[in-house]
């Protein structure tokens, strides 16, 4: 008898591997144990794939095409957030979401946004997206180039540390109580909220940025925690509008002396590098695995800050001169973004990054990184805005302005990629062929006029054969170049593909906060819900917008800066290397006055 199931909403399919399914379709399983949240069956048109196995009802019998379906019961799984790390908010609890009880089955529920009714929740995560730029990350069972080694795993948890009681941080400075309880939560016994008949809807995709990153639930109140001084993110009112307090101690650090090193009596081989911050000048040795780990630390952290992707992975020729090389500036790029960026360079796991030599610290302060109770709803707990609430209609304008210029700077940059290196590649190859090609010429000439042995004409020769020489050396000039100006430009745009591939997602979780508000002030208009409980969602919201206009000037500044440094250096390179064939071709013409 085939095991069947019936599915309770819609799925469309988005990476390979997934098969749609639609709501009241009844499916064939290969099997009722759900993978990690996602059953394997074919649809009825015979398509075979992926779908979520909250998505779906296991029907007990082969009845399934006539049996009438009880809508209360449904498939529920849960999943570790490690399963997908190229998700970018990875932050879904460890039991999953709770699975509706009653989902919706009728398009009645949903209101005129396309919200969902605020029971509508689900339960298993979705596969890993598909990155539209280059990502840290590796899919599930791909092989690592720096697998995690064994000192890593600790079975020790945060509350057991000195400084943790109870997994909550203290004051030992004797100054008293360095935490304070932030909550957005409100009674449910209140008178008034017993008088409310609305609430601001849900969102029925749980899958969504705006929910995952945590936006959602802190939006409508679900935020609870304690927020360490230290913790504290202020946004100013600055020239051009909201911005990022600035770093009071701006610091930089290099990136030097990569060696290759070895351990287990040499069974493991990998790259370390010196990195030493200007700010302290203690020099501390990192793998490529502590940035890509310190990488995913920020990444679940701050959900509406652009956290630069850092050099992609690659699981052969780890070890070539080249490969280092280009590795090495990569990452340079990438700690440059993150000191100059007045939160991240400022923050707790990044400061240990850097200032860690102790192994024994080391795990200490990676653990309570990785139980930072600070991600998700509760990272928006510690934004501090300006008293002034922002204008929700002109936010909504600078948003949608950013949306186009992100999306044409992108399109930009991909045209000027492509430009520079089909231009690279002709200067490596077709050109230094060329003048190669020349300078053989002449001096095949020089060689025929050496056979006429005139001594009056043996200046003439060996001055064409100069020539040769010299248009030789001109087309290495060519093959040399791009890494002296092309390389760098190339380098500083997939360095902003990172960036502009990050935005969509902030924005999606800026624009799902002002959906809500709209929601609740037509509730308000329709006298459904208490002015009070909306106004708590204007406040809210104000504290999202507020960070992601931050973020966004933030990403102006330093694109101004990058670009016009590197747009310099291209034309000094540029000039010095037309100055050097110049140079070269004169040296050449000296040989004829000479004669």
């Amino acid at each position: 008898m085939a095991l069947r199931a019936r599915a309770l909403y819609d799925f469309n399919s988005e990476n390979p591997g997934e098969v749609s399914v639609k709501e009241s379709e009844v499916l064939t399983l290969f099997s009722e144990q759900d993978i990690e949240g996602w059953l394997e069956g074919v649809n009825s048109k015979g398509e075979r794939g992926l779908f979520p196995a909250s998505y779906v009802e296991i029907l007990k019998n082969d009845a399934a095409s006539t049996t009438t379906t009880n809508n209360n019961s449904c498939s529920s799984s849960s999943t570790s957030v490690d399963t997908y790390p190229n998700s970018r908010y990875s932050n879904i609890p460890p039991g999953g979401f709770d699975a509706p009880s009653n989902p919706p089955n009728t398009t009645e529920n949903f209101n005129k946004a396309g919200s969902p009714p605020a029971f509508a929740t689900f339960t298993a995560p979705p596969p890993q997206q598909q990155q539209p730029q280059q990502h840290a990350y590796q899919s599930v069972g791909q092989p690592s180039d720096d697998d995690w080694d064994d000192d890593w795993d600790d079975n020790s948890t945060v509350a057991d540390e000195p400084g943790t009681v109870g997994g909550r941080y203290h004051d030992f400075e004797g100054n008293g109580a360095s935490t304070y309880r932030v909550s957005t939560c409100t009674s449910r016994g209140s008178a008034q909220q017993a008088k409310s008949s609305a609430t601001v809807s849900r969102n029925l995709n749980r899958f969504s940025t705006f929910v995952k990153s945590g936006g959602e639930a802190f939006v409508l109140g679900e935020a609870s925690g304690f927020v360490k001084d230290g913790d504290k993110i202020c946004v100013v009112m600055g020239q051009f509008g909201p911005e990022w307090q600035e770093n009071p101690y701006p610091f930089s650090c290099t990136i030097d002396d990569p060696t290759k090193q070895t351990k287990f009596k040499g069974m493991k081989s990998y790259i370390s590098y010196k990195l030493t911050p200007t700010h302290t000048q203690n020099q501390v040795n990192r793998r490529y695995k502590h940035f890509d780990w310190l990488y995913a630390r920020l990444v679940e952290k701050f959900p509406v800050i652009s956290v630069p992707h850092i050099p992609e992975k690659q699981a052969t020729g780890r070890f070539e001169e080249d490969f280092i090389s280009k590795r090495r500036k990569g990452l340079i790029w990438w700690m440059n973004h993150m000191t100059s960026h007045p939160v991240l360079s400022k923050c707790d796991v990044f400061k240990h990054f850097l200032g860690c030599t102790d192994e024994k610290a080391w795990k200490q302060g990676k653990r309570k990184a990785e139980k930072d109770d600070m991600v998700g709803s509760n990272f928006f707990l510690t934004i501090s805005t300006p008293a002034a609430p922002l204008d929700f209609q002109e936010v909504e304008s600078k948003i949608d302005g950013f949306k186009t210029f992100t999306k044409r700077m992108d399109e930009s940059d991909m045209q000027l990629n492509g430009t520079l290196n089909e231009f690279a590649r002709k200067q490596i190859s077709g050109f230094k062929k060329e003048y190669q090609k020349v300078g053989i010429s002449f001096k095949v000439l020089s060689q025929a006029f050496e056979i006429d042995q005139q001594v009056y004409s043996t200046g003439l020769n060996e001055a064409i054969s100069f020539t040769g020489d010299a248009y030789e050396a001109v087309g290495e000039y060519f093959s040399e170049q791009p890494g002296k100006d092309v390389d760098p430009i190339m380098d500083l745009i997939a360095l902003y593909q990172g960036h502009l591939a990050n935005y969509p997602d902030i924005i999606h979780v800026q624009k799902g906060a002002l959906t809500k508000v709209k929601e609740s002030q037509k509730h308000v208009e329709e006298g459904k819900m208490d002015l009070a409980q909306a106004e708590g969602i204007n406040e809210r919201c104000n504290i999202i917008s507020c960070a992601t206009l931050a973020e966004i000037q933030h990403f102006h500044q330093i694109r101004v800066r990058d670009f016009k440094a590197q747009m310099q250096h291209f034309l000094q390179q540029q000039i010095s290397f037309f100055q050097k064939i110049t140079g070269k071709l004169e040296e050449a013409l000296q040989k004829y006055d000479n004669m």
